[in-house]
């Protein structure tokens, strides 16, 4: 579980983050939404203790990510916006690099990254150099190499962002796969339909605050709308009519 309580960043006299509190439960998906400049990746990046937050508390099965990071992240599993592959290394070594990173001893790490290789179709290009993959090879490596040391909590940063229709499909399943298995997901996205297809609670974040955080029923039902992406747009547009 992800605990997030009051969280603040500023860089100057911009104001990124503004007080953001909600909570990514066990078992279910939760996806964080709003627009560019929202404060989303700032809040993720916080989350996953990249960044430090000027006040506030993070969370991770209840370890405070101030006191300990080094626990908080052997507990979190991210993707982050930047993949970042070694990229004169296969989709494999990459994965086993990450994997003695977090002290995964060699029969663990073997049969952990082959239930992973696996799990999110990757045999086909597993033991080719990662220069050159498509965009959908390498976000299938980057979250493998992100599993890798089984964590219960996972933040997928725009998980299929530039995915072709069949991995985005193949992708959303592993995400279900990771909620059926008991794990806390958190994942931020701009496709409605995937939010609306995945997603059992929505925070929305707007100029640095959260302005929702729902179920996707909820949302529609509060907005009276039928749509999620009309919900969301009736969400956002009342939020910037009251900040101008």
């Amino acid at each position: 579980m992800i605990e997030v309580k009051d969280l603040h960043k500023a860089f100057g006299a911009v104001k990124a983050v503004d007080g953001v509190s909600f909570a990514a439960r066990d078992g279910e998906i939760t996806g964080l939404l709003g627009p560019n400049g929202a404060g989303k990746t700032t809040t993720l990046r916080m989350l996953y203790t990249l960044m430090t937050p000027d006040r506030g508390q993070v969370l991770v099965d209840g370890i405070d990510a101030a006191a300990d990071a080094l626990d908080v992240r052997r507990r979190l599993g991210v993707l982050p916006d930047a993949r970042g592959l070694y990229k004169r290394l296969t989709a494999r070594e990459n994965i086993d690099y990450f994997a003695r990173l977090h002290g995964l001893p060699e029969p663990a790490l073997a049969a952990r990254r082959e239930a992973l290789v696996q799990a999110l179709e990757m045999e086909d290009f597993a033991d080719r150099r990662t220069e050159g993959f498509s965009q959908g090879q390498r976000v299938k490596t980057a979250i493998a190499r992100a599993l890798i040391h089984d964590p219960r909590n996972v933040i997928l940063d725009e998980p299929t962002n530039g995915l072709d229709v069949m991995a985005t499909r193949a992708l959303r399943q592993f995400m279900l796969r990771l909620k059926a298995e008991g794990r806390c997901v958190l994942f931020s996205s701009h496709i409605m339909q995937e939010v609306a297809a995945l997603c059992d609670r929505i925070v929305v974040i707007a100029n640095g605050r959260v302005v929702a955080d729902e179920s996707p029923a909820a949302l529609r039902e509060q907005t009276g709308e039928a749509n999620l992406e009309d919900a969301f747009v009736k969400i956002i547009g009342s939020e910037e009519g009251l900040a101008a």
